[in-house]
């Protein structure tokens, strides 16, 4: 198995941006399974199926017609060949991702699509599970997060309006994965640090630990 490097924590910690960055220095590939998620739930929202209806997602869901790809150094997720961006960040889409995501099914179709990234290639992957359910046994596990009035600036100027504690109660609380630090992640609070700062030192440790194997 490849180096894969677990990048949980909460919303609007700056996991995605630190995530990215580290991967670029790394030359490995950036993997974002919150749009994965969010692609899931987008497919439904567009189908007119309602996200807390777990039957009606369930049948639909062999018939998603989503695939994930590769842009650069990054992956991307496709419907019917066509890659989404925009769409994944719409509001509704971000209203309803943690009731999808609570799903077991749909958590392990998505996790064998991840560890499957994976076996072909080193990953810097970001998510809520990673070091907990998708890569449990890797060395290289962080745990990023700030507090919530900082999380709460950052998702403001996002355009983004909904509220970071019950994002936080839904990611937390749900019975499948839910977020959670690792016992052996490396809690790395950004409240205070810079974004360059953060990648420096989650690289360095990373380097550390790489040369240590």
């Amino acid at each position: 198995m490849h180096p894969a490097i677990a990048i949980d924590g909460p919303a609007a910690s700056g996991k995605s941006t630190v995530a990215k960055l580290i991967a670029d220095r790394l030359g490995y590939t950036f993997i974002n399974t919150g749009a994965m998620y969010r692609a899931v739930t987008w497919y439904m929202l567009e189908q007119g199926i309602d996200p807390a209806d777990t039957d009606a997602v369930l049948a639909a869901l062999p018939s998603v017609p989503l695939s994930f790809g590769k842009d650069g150094s990054r992956s991307i997720v496709l419907c019917n060949g066509s890659p989404l961006t925009e769409e994944l960040t719409r509001q509704e889409v971000n209203d309803h991702v943690s009731t999808i995501a609570a799903i077991p099914e749909v958590r392990a179709l998505l996790v064998n699509r991840q560890r499957d990234y994976n076996r072909q290639e080193p990953v810097v992957m970001e998510g809520r599970d990673i070091g907990t359910v998708v890569f449990p046994d890797t060395p290289f596990k962080y745990f990023v997060t700030a507090s919530e009035e900082v999380r709460a600036a950052r998702r403001a100027a996002e355009g983004l309006t909904d509220s970071i504690a019950d994002r936080d109660r839904k990611d937390s609380s749900r019975a499948t994965a839910p977020l959670a630090q690792a016992q052996d992640a490396l809690l790395v609070d950004t409240s205070d640090m810079s974004i360059d700062q953060v990648v420096n030192f989650i690289t360095d440790n990373i380097q550390q630990k790489l040369s240590a194997r």
